[in-house]
């Protein structure tokens, strides 16, 4: 099965600043405005803004984050970010692939 990116988050300095920037080029408003992430929302494609972030992270979506994570990390990736819940039951996860990538996965509530 074909997994699409569907989120991919930037890390920035100046939330402010890059909330600007990023408005304007993408034409669109943040469905999400928050001090923590500002996220907008591109057709299938929502774009992050992460004033916490370290690096350019693109997520996929996953019915099983617990079995899907496994698989990334037995093909020889290591964890990055254990699975953790980020507000209403979306969980997200991070591994690291062998070149210092960062590949996110994403589950949505049940």
């Amino acid at each position: 099965m074909t997994q699409n990116i569907k989120l991919i988050v930037y890390p920035v300095e100046d939330l402010e600043g890059a909330k600007t920037l990023y408005g304007k080029f993408f034409g669109v408003k943040p469905y999400v405005d928050g001090p923590y992430y500002v996220g907008y929302k591109l057709n299938d494609l929502e774009v992050g803004l992460d004033p916490h972030g370290q690096a350019v992270v693109g997520y996929i979506d996953v019915a099983d984050i617990k079995s899907y994570l496994k698989t990334l990390l037995d093909a020889g990736a290591t964890s990055h970010q254990d699975i953790k819940d980020v507000g209403g039951g979306m969980l997200i996860a991070q591994v690291k692939d062998a070149n210092g990538n960062v590949l996110g996965l994403r589950q949505s509530p049940k």
